[in-house]
């Protein structure tokens, strides 16, 4: 089951956000995904599609009124098959995400 948070419907009131992952994919393009009472899934746009950021600073705008309990950013790193050595079967990168404004 693929649920889907729309950000309409996030960006009304103030939600408790058990993790927030960014997905960061090249041409700054982020995609969050969000956990909120155990059910995972995308943050979408007015049409259903997942919403595309085009900055870390959008995603910390966008969720600044909610409670984040944790947040994280997943980049998929090509680096190893780029300097020619064999490709792992995850590049996968998690790395924490501040959702601290800055000053």
């Amino acid at each position: 089951m693929n649920i889907k948070y729309p950000m309409s419907d996030l960006s009304k009131k103030s939600h408790v956000i058990e993790k927030l992952e960014v997905q960061s994919f090249e041409m700054n393009v982020y995609l969050v995904r969000v956990q909120i009472e155990g059910q995972a899934g995308f943050v979408t746009d007015k049409k259903g599609s997942p919403m595309r950021f085009h900055n870390s600073q959008m995603v910390r705008d966008m969720f600044e009124h909610c409670e984040v309990q944790k947040a994280v950013m997943l980049h998929d790193s090509p680096y190893d098959e780029m300097i020619g050595n064999p490709m792992k079967a995850s590049d996968l990168t998690e790395m924490p995400f501040s959702m601290q404004q800055p000053y």
